[in-house]
């Protein structure tokens, strides 16, 4: 079974949209199914314990804890290291 999602603002929907669905299923039966999208932020704070994990995170990249910078040369062999692993 074949899934896929649109987003697309409703200012965007014409013919090609249509033409495209087509393309991708082929002559076969599909289910349209229309809902209002919100945002990834939205969604992704609406957990507590997530919006908790997530603000603590952003709040340790701005202060650059626990992270580590690589210039273009370092962080080749840094990759190298890892894949070597």
């Amino acid at each position: 079974m074949f899934t896929t999602t649109i987003r697309i603002n409703t200012n965007e929907l014409n013919d090609d949209v249509i033409t495209s669905i087509k393309a991708l299923f082929g002559k076969k039966d599909i289910e349209i199914v229309v809902t209002e999208a919100i945002s990834e932020t939205h969604y992704l704070l609406k957990s507590e314990n997530n919006k908790k994990h997530l603000l603590k995170g952003i709040r340790e990249a701005k202060k650059a804890k626990g992270l580590t910078a690589f210039k273009g040369e370092e962080l080749k062999k840094h990759n190298k290291k890892l894949s070597a692993k």
